[in-house]
C-alpha cells in the first residue's frame, strides 16, 4: 500500500518516517548534516572575524576601567558592548580565553533561534521535501557566516529568523503563545536595535502584515507594539546611560567618519553583485506562489539591501543578509516545486536525498563570496597569521599602539596575543576624516594652533598615554589611505613632531617588516 500524501500543514520530521527505508533516510541525514559541522568547525577556527574581535578588545578595555564614549571612542552604539560584556565578564571569571567564551555564546544564541524557530514551524504549510530541507537549512544557514560569525548582521540575522518564522505564523492568523511571542519579539528587537539600519526588515515586514491583514487587525497585534516598546527602552538606556555617546561620538562621527563608496561601488563589486544576481529574481518568485515563509525571506533580504546601501559600503558581513536569504530562498522555491511536481508517494521518498542536495548545494552557495574556510585554512602562513604570531611572541599579554588605519589584521593579532590597544579609537579613521583633503597651505601636516579640537585631543592623547606608560610595541603601518599631497601621510613623522614622543620612540627597534606594516618593540624598562 502506498503511503498517503503528506498534509502540507504538518511538516515532516525526518526520523519520524515509518516504514523500510530508515537506515537510507538516517544516512542521508547525515550527509545533510555536513555542511553545517563544517561551517561549525570553520567559525571555531582562527582568524575571529576582525570587526568582532575589535569589539571584543574595546569591551575588554571598557570592563577593566577606561570609560567607554570618553577614553575609547567607537561609531558602534552600546549595545553591542553591552551584549559583549557577558562573555568578557565570564572569561574574566573563569580565567580563560575571551575569544572562545565570546564565540561559544555566539552559537548558544544560534542555538537558542534555531529552537524558537523549530516551535515556530508547525501549523505552517510546507509540504514533506519543503519541511524537510528546512530541518537541515535552518541550522545550516545559522552557521553559514563564516569569517563574518559573530559581526553585527551575523547576529542580526540569528536573532531575526524566528520573527520571520513568527511572521509568516502572523499572516496565516495562526495562535502562538504568549511566552514565545513575547521572547521572539524581544530577541528580534534585541537584534534590530544593534543598528539602525537595521530597522529597515521590520518596516518592511510589519507593512507587508499591514497590507495583507488590514489596519484593524495589525493595530490589535502585540509584536510590533513590544518591539516598539523595546526600541524606546533603549534609546531612553543610551541617553540615561551613555550620554557621551550621544555628546562625543556621533558629532565626531557626523565631522569624521567618511562614507567609504558610490552607489556604483557597492552595488558593483565583487560580493554585493553575485548575491544580488541570486538574491532579487529568488525574491520576486517568492511573492509569486512562494509559500507562506519565503515572501517573509525575501523581505528581510531587501531590508538588508537597504542597510548595506544606507552604510555606503558593501562590505563581505553587508553583503551578508543579501547572500543568506538568497540561498535559503533558493532552496525554499525549488523544494516547493519539486513538492507540486511529484507524486504522493515519490515526494516521500525523495525527500531526505533532496534535503542532503539541498544542503550541499547551500553550503556551497555560502561560500561564494564569502572569505571563509580560505581565510581559516591559510591563516597560519598568511601575512596576518605571521603578524599575529609575531604579536604574541614579542607582547603577551602586553600593551601595543597601533597607528593604522584598519582593523584587519591588527585584530584578531591583538586578541591571540591577548594584548591591549593603547589607541583611543580602533584605527585611525579621525586622522583620515581630518586629511581626506589637501590642506591649502601646501603642508603635509597642521600646526597644533591650527587643528580643530578633535584633532588636538586625539594627539595630545596618544602622546601622552605613549610618553607616560610607553608600550612594549609599536605596530605602523605604511599606508594610512589618506590622499597623497606631495608626499604620503607618515604616521611615525606626524607624531614624531613631538620631542617628547621621538625622545621615547628612539628606544624602540625595528623587529618585523610586512608589506603594509612595521612592528617596533621597546628595548628596556
Amino acid at each position: 500500500m502506498s503511503p498517503p500524501d503528506h498534509n502540507p500543514a504538518e511538516p515532516v520530521r525526518l526520523l519520524a518516517l515509518p516504514g523500510p527505508g530508515q537506515g537510507h533516510r538516517r544516512f542521508m541525514a547525515a550527509l545533510a548534516l555536513i555542511p553545517a559541522i563544517a561551517f561549525l568547525a570553520t567559525v571555531l577556527a582562527p582568524p575571529m572575524n576582525h570587526d568582532v574581535a575589535a569589539i571584543l578588545d574595546f569591551t575588554q578595555r571598557w570592563w577593566a576601567g577606561e570609560a567607554l564614549y570618553r577614553e575609547i571612542i567607537d561609531v558602534n552604539p552600546p549595545l553591542i558592548f553591552v551584549l559583549t560584556l557577558g562573555p568578557v565578564w565570564l572569561a574574566d571569571l573563569l580565567g580563560t580565553d575571551p575569544v572562545m567564551v565570546l564565540l561559544v555564546f555566539v552559537l548558544a544564541l544560534c542555538g537558542l533561534a534555531l529552537v524558537l524557530t523549530q516551535r515556530l514551524r508547525p501549523g505552517l504549510a510546507a509540504g514533506p521535501i519543503e519541511a524537510r530541507c528546512l530541518d537541515f537549512a535552518l541550522p545550516l544557514i545559522l552557521l553559514a557566516a563564516g569569517y563574518d560569525f559573530a559581526q553585527r548582521e551575523h547576529l542580526m540575522l540569528v536573532a531575526t529568523l524566528p520573527y520571520l518564522v513568527m511572521a509568516a505564523r502572523r499572516a496565516e492568523g495562526l495562535g502562538t503563545s504568549h511566552g514565545l511571542m513575547i521572547g521572539v519579539a524581544l530577541l528580534a528587537a534585541m537584534g534590530f536595535a544593534l543598528k539602525p539600519h537595521f530597522l529597515a526588515i521590520p518596516m518592511l515586514v510589519e507593512l507587508f502584515l499591514l497590507r495583507r491583514r488590514g489596519l484593524a487587525r495589525s493595530l490589535r497585534d502585540p509584536v510590533p507594539w513590544i518591539m516598539a516598546a523595546a526600541f524606546v527602552a533603549y534609546l531612553a538606556a543610551i541617553w540615561l546611560f551613555f550620554p557621551d555617546y550621544l555628546g562625543i561620538t556621533v558629532p565626531l562621527a557626523l565631522a569624521y567618519y567618511a562614507p567609504a563608496g558610490t552607489l556604483a561601488d557597492m552595488l558593483l563589486n565583487e560580493r554585493m553583485a553575485p548575491a544580488l544576481m541570486l538574491f532579487l529574481p529568488a525574491a520576486w518568485f517568492a511573492f509569486r506562489g512562494g509559500g507562506v515563509l519565503a515572501p517573509f525571506l525575501a523581505l528581510a533580504g531587501l531590508g538588508g539591501l537597504i542597510a548595506a546601501l544606507a552604510q555606503q559600503r558593501g562590505w563581505t558581513y553587508h553583503v551578508l543578509p543579501i547572500r543568506l536569504m538568497g540561498g535559503l530562498l533558493l532552496v525554499l522555491l525549488l523544494a516547493r516545486w519539486l513538492d507540486r511536481s511529484l507524486p504522493g508517494e515519490r515526494r516521500l521518498t525523495t525527500a531526505p536525498g533532496l534535503a542532503a542536495l539541498a544542503a550541499a548545494l547551500l553550503g556551497l552557495h555560502s561560500m561564494q563570496g564569502a572569505e571563509a574556510p580560505w581565510r581559516e585554512l591559510n591563516f597560519a602562513r598568511s601575512w596576518p597569521g605571521v603578524i599575529s604570531a609575531t604579536l604574541q611572541r614579542a607582547a603577551p599579554g602586553g600593551r601595543v599602539l597601533v597607528l593604522s588605519p584598519d582593523i584587519h589584521p591588527v585584530y584578531p593579532a591583538l586578541n591571540y596575543a591577548q594584548a591591549r590597544s593603547t589607541l583611543p579609537t580602533m584605527n585611525l579613521w579621525l586622522l583620515q576624516g581630518a586629511y581626506r583633503e589637501c590642506l591649502p597651505n601646501g603642508a603635509r601636516y597642521r600646526e597644533v594652533a591650527e587643528m580643530a579640537a578633535a584633532e588636538r585631543d586625539f594627539r595630545q592623547t596618544v602622546l601622552r598615554d605613549f610618553t607616560r606608560a610607553p608600550p612594549e610595541v609599536v605596530m605602523a603601518a605604511r599606508n594610512t589611505s589618506i590622499p597623497w599631497c606631495g608626499r604620503a601621510f607618515d604616521v611615525l613623522e606626524y607624531f614624531s613632531r613631538d620631542a617628547g614622543f621621538a625622545a621615547t620612540f628612539r628606544r624602540y627597534r625595528l623587529i618585523a617588516e610586512f608589506p603594509d606594516y612595521r612592528i617596533f618593540q621597546r628595548e628596556g624598562p
